[in-house]
């Protein structure tokens, strides 16, 4: 017996049907003697089909063979009209195999008209609940239901394991008009693998891995993997709580910026990466020693080729593969809180890889990027941006930076490659780029975008940083969206970062004729709200190691880098420093190889600078004076910004110091704390240097970098200082005190 419109049946077997839930499932239909229900079953692998109804009351339950009504694999049965119910199919397979399996098509749609009207206008923030492959149970029946974005394919199937990767299988339905497909298939369970089978309106077809995937295969492979990311049981409730409570830019910033894949790696078992665990059971100890406060990961969203080191996204909702599954970083997450570690993610919504597992022409079409390539391509970088101005994208952007704030608890994500978003000329020579509709070169799209995401996470989670890593003059990056600006909690201060260094990167004698690279910062240091940064990007690609930056003899590099952090800290502003620069390594950093933390067991200057920068960021720590006002012009102060000629500089930062006991509390009046830096760039000791100094009172030296233990040459200032009234450096009051060669030295005063 005919029972399917033959136009409709040739669409689902030739892979044809926009919506074959209209077709397959159970359905009534008018034949010659009345409404029947029928049940259509579509599968290319069975010689045979039966239905399985489930038993009522005390009958048993009855199966009914279907009949083969097109030899591709299309089953049929009729039955006496009945209310629709849920059944299990039993298939038995050409080679004799038997399975069941619950009928997908009897499932309505799970995504809501309100859901495809927020997506589609691009205020669906939790969106990655919906789209992907979420686990789910309809009516008490377990699965996934897989969803997907691609309003220009002629079809789409979900295909894995659990169907033989044929995408005449699973072809999914068409959302109507907010260009989603949506299927439930029951059964699957964690790590099961699946891609999409997208299939264009020119008939080209596509496997294409989930956007919205929360796992992916290990690469070379590119198959998502079903993960059901619920279910873990977070013990950071003290963290979060007082995260809520307190913004991290009121307190002490600084940053360990580490690549998971290279902090250290298992030499026993053919240098392989660590795991999620064993990151947790060695680099949270070993970060909360060193006296850190956040550790800033490299991006960890999956990528397919460690040499981008993350920054070539193609699974922006999934946890790289390489160090474990999602629950397993969440529970790493969870440690570095229970630890006192914030947690920030280098995130990147800039631009993305053109492989063919990816983003790129998703379905057919140029979807998330733009297809004109003078806007969608970067052609230094040989990668696509974005195409901002496309609600859907914004939404896929905007619900990712959300999703792994709330999901994964991050603290903070640093953005990445802002200014290659902000211009449309960047990177781009004259003719590769298109001027926006007042022919200037900002990219008005991408400028409302960053609005609109910081607007929306300041909104959500107002203590969590927004770092933007912007290189240029940008005006506002870090002012309200609401006033104009960006939004961003912190900018990257990328000048002071290349003056800085070219400035320590020149032998001693020549300092003197470029001592404005030192002191220009403090021009336009309280513009945005920067953090300083020695990062990863300035000791790869033959810019050398830190160390190796630093002029002069073994001694002398390492002098010259402890000045240099020693100037850092004390400089305003939050503060970031790449793995193996707490210990000066010498080779500049590679993803391909951990950092060489054989210079600790084999030389003793390397576990002196690691003692050195330890006590300096604990110092950092326990001086409110080195964060509290760091976006505050009165928490520094130049004391001498002149001596180009000796290239010495001395400033001071003030902090007010809370008074805790009973004792001080009496007192009337604040209680200040005063840290003086005196800075020397040359290998000449001054042993009777005078510095001018901001208050009466003793002055006590709490740091010096020419400390015996730090492998200085121990000229130091054992003895309290007093200021002396003795005009010096424009104050009335100085002191004398031994200044080191190529060392700083950190004196403290309180009053009140």
């Amino acid at each position: 017996m005919i029972t399917t419109n033959m136009h409709e049946l040739y669409k689902i077997v030739n892979g044809e049907h926009a919506d074959p839930h209209f077709v397959l499932g159970m359905h009534d239909v008018e034949l010659d003697k009345g409404v029947h229900t029928v049940v259509r079953v579509f599968n290319p692998d069975a010689a045979k089909v039966e239905v399985l109804a489930p038993a009522k009351g005390k009958a048993k339950a009855k199966s009914h063979e279907m009949q083969l009504e097109h030899s591709m694999g299309f089953f049929t049965v009729v039955m006496p009209k009945q209310a629709h119910y849920r059944y299990k199919l039993r298939f038995t397979g050409h080679d004799g195999a038997v399975w069941e399996a619950w009928d997908s098509y009897t499932f309505a749609p799970v995504l809501s008209e309100l859901d495809l009207h927020l997506f589609g206008q691009g205020t669906h923030y939790e969106i990655y609940n919906k789209l992907g492959a979420t686990p789910m149970a309809i009516d008490g029946i377990e699965g996934v239901l897989f969803a997907v974005w691609a309003p220009n394919a002629a079809r789409i199937s979900v295909v894995g394991d659990f169907n033989g990767w044929n995408g005449l299988r699973h072809p999914m339905r068409h959302l109507g008009t907010s260009g989603i497909w949506e299927i439930f298939v029951p059964g699957l369970q964690n790590y099961d693998k699946y891609k999409f089978e997208i299939k264009s309106h020119t008939g080209q077809f596509f496997s294409k891995s989930d956007p919205y995937a929360f796992f992916a295969e290990l690469r070379p492979s590119t198959s998502s993997m079903v993960f059901d990311i619920e279910g873990y049981e977070w013990n950071d409730s003290k963290w979060m709580k007082s995260r809520d409570k307190k913004s991290p830019l009121d307190g002490p910033v600084n940053i360990y910026e580490l690549h998971p894949g290279s902090w250290r790696r298992v030499a026993e078992e053919g240098y392989r990466f660590q795991s999620w665990p064993e990151l947790t059971a060695e680099l949270i100890p070993y970060v909360k020693e060193m006296g850190y406060t956040h550790i800033e990961l490299m991006p960890i969203a999956e990528f397919p080729f460690d040499g981008s080191w993350g920054y070539q996204v193609t699974g922006y909702y999934a946890a790289t593969s390489r160090f474990g599954n999602p629950h397993e970083f969440m529970a790493f997450v969870d440690a570095c809180h229970q630890n006192g570690i914030g947690v920030i993610m280098d995130w990147v919504p800039a631009h993305f890889p053109k492989d063919a597992h990816g983003l790129a022409s998703f379905d057919g079409t140029h979807l998330y990027e733009h297809q004109d390539p003078r806007l969608g391509e970067h052609p230094d970088w040989g990668t696509l941006i974005f195409n901002y101005g496309r609600s859907e994208v914004k939404n896929f952007l905007i619900a990712n930076a959300l999703f792994w704030i709330e999901k994964y608890h991050l603290d903070g994500l640093r953005v990445d490659a802002v200014a290659s978003m902000l211009y449309l000329d960047y990177g781009k020579k004259h003719g590769q780029w298109v001027p926006n509709k007042y022919g200037g070169r900002e990219n008005l799209d991408a400028v409302e975008f960053m609005k609109h995401m910081n607007s929306i996470v300041n909104g959500k989670h107002p203590n969590v940083l927004m770092i933007a890593e912007e290189s240029t003059a940008w005006a506002g990056v870090t002012s309200p969206a609401e006033h104009g600006g960006l939004g961003f909690s912190l900018k990257w201060n990328m000048g002071w970062m290349n003056d800085f260094l070219s400035y320590m990167a020149k032998d001693s004698i020549y300092r003197k004729h470029h001592h404005h690279d030192l002191t220009f910062s403090m021009i336009y240091a309280y513009s945005e709200r920067y953090i300083l940064v020695l990062s990863h990007d300035e000791v790869v690609h033959g810019k050398g190691s830190l160390v190796n930056k630093m002029p002069g003899d073994t001694w002398q590099k390492l002098a010259n880098l402890r000045a240099a952090y020693g100037f850092m800290m004390g400089h305003p502003g939050k503060k970031l420093l790449f793995m193996g620069g707490e210990f000066a390594q010498f080779e500049e950093w590679s993803e391909a190889r951990t950092i060489e933390w054989h210079l600790l067991d084999e030389y003793e200057h390397h576990r002196q600078m690691q003692a050195f920068v330890k006590d300096l960021n604990h110092l950092y720590l326990n001086e409110a004076a080195l964060w509290q006002k760091d976006f505050a012009s009165d928490g520094f102060q130049w004391i001498s910004s002149q001596d180009n000629q000796r290239s010495i500089v001395s400033f001071y930062r003030v902090a007010e110091k809370k008074r805790r006991s009973k004792a001080d509390q009496a007192e009337k009046g604040s209680k200040y704390e005063y840290l003086v830096f005196a800075c020397n760039f040359t290998p000449c000791p001054h042993l009777d240097y005078r510095i001018g100094l901001p208050v009466q009172g003793e002055y006590v030296e709490i740091l010096n970098s020419d400390n015996e233990k730090y492998g200085g040459s121990g000229i130091i200032n054992p003895d309290k200082l007093t200021a002396q009234e003795h005009l010096c450096d424009g104050r009335e009051l100085s002191a004398p005190i031994k200044l080191p060669p190529l060392g700083v030295v950190v004196l403290k005063c309180v009053v009140g």
